[in-house]
């Protein structure tokens, strides 16, 4: 799908991820970009930063299907980033996770076929694999919800286009391991590791905007997009890198953290069996999907024919020069 003259709507747009997406999509020929969000000085500071007349506002809360169908109205793309993320709060808040995460979502999904959206994307993360903390399971009905409104389509009536994208942390996104790592460097505390072994798969904010538009320009419905070719990064070689890039402050080991996982995995063995792949990205699709209908949607497309999981201990490792680069040409060393 093309964006030129294109309305789209973010939900969650004053977010790290919504911001910097609406910053590469006013860069096209999109002809308004809707944020809609809750946070109304986020809003102030969006619009001032920005400052681009095919930007509009929407306060709202992913809660209120009438807000969101009244934001909806003649929009052609959704991108539903809205959510609550950080695991320990949602682990102590879980009925508030499901509210926003969840019926949140299935009210996006409501609105979208109210109002006959042409594409719908939800926005998901590695932690909907084999959930182990709440956010991670609001997230697998995320995908699930998504990958299934198709089911709930009237074909005299709605033409809405329903995928998810899933990828791991962004580097240097909100409550990510990084800025918080710089943070205590520079207040001279010691760095707090939950525990050695640790990996996480490396995605820098441009890749997971190239990774959205790409979705975006192939999706044909139903597809649960996952990106390939990550590299991962082991917690004790970042350590090091940040350590050579600003100082030894030291480190100590801590308990691992309510919900949090050793490794970032972003396609389980079972789901293996329904996945397929092209150059640059997996698909994967429910189990109901004909093969043949899905090689019709997609050009280039196999099947995959592996049981190995997609995770960050069995990725190609970033070493840790290459690692200090990545975090330089981030920006993230400004970090505060």
């Amino acid at each position: 799908m093309k964006l030129d003259n294109k309305k789209i709507l973010i939900t969650g747009g004053t977010g790290s991820l919504g911001q910097a997406l609406t910053s590469r999509l006013l860069e096209t020929n999109v002809e308004t970009i809707r944020i809609f969000s809750r946070n109304e000085h986020n809003q102030i500071q969006m619009e001032q930063k920005f400052a681009d007349d095919r930007l509009r506002f929407f306060i709202g809360d992913v809660r209120d299907l009438h807000r969101l169908v009244t934001a909806m109205d003649d929009v052609d793309i959704v991108i539903h980033a809205a959510a609550l993320k950080h695991v320990p709060v949602i682990e102590y808040n879980p009925f508030e996770s499901i509210k926003t995460n969840v019926i949140g979502t299935q009210n996006v999904i409501d609105a979208c076929l109210h109002e006959n959206i042409e594409l719908a994307v939800g926005v998901s993360t590695d932690k909907a694999v084999s959930p182990l903390n709440t956010y991670g399971a609001t997230k697998l009905l995320t995908e699930k919800l998504f990958s299934t409104a198709q089911n709930y389509l009237n074909p005299d009536k709605h033409k809405t286009k329903f995928c998810a994208v899933r990828y791991g942390n962004v580097l240097g996104s909100s409550g990510s391991v990084i800025p918080k790592f710089i943070n205590q460097i520079k207040q001279k505390k010691k760095i707090t590791i939950t525990d050695s072994e640790m990996t996480r798969f490396s995605i820098s904010m441009e890749e997971a905007l190239d990774f959205i538009l790409d979705a975006i320009k192939s999706a044909q419905g139903q597809e649960i997009f996952v990106p390939k070719k990550l590299k991962a990064y082991s917690i004790m070689t970042l350590k090091d890198a940040l350590f050579e890039l600003l100082e030894d402050t030291g480190f100590e080991i801590t308990s691992v953290r309510p919900g949090e996982k050793m490794h970032e995995t972003l396609i389980g063995p079972d789901e293996m069996r329904l996945a397929w792949e092209d150059n640059s990205k997996y698909m994967i699709y429910n189990s109901g999907i004909s093969e043949e209908k899905i090689k019709t949607q997609h050009k280039d497309i196999k099947k995959i024919f592996s049981a190995i999981s997609h995770s960050s201990d069995k990725a190609e490792k970033i070493p840790k020069e290459e690692l200090k680069t990545i975090i330089k040409n981030a920006g993230l060393l400004n970090y505060n």
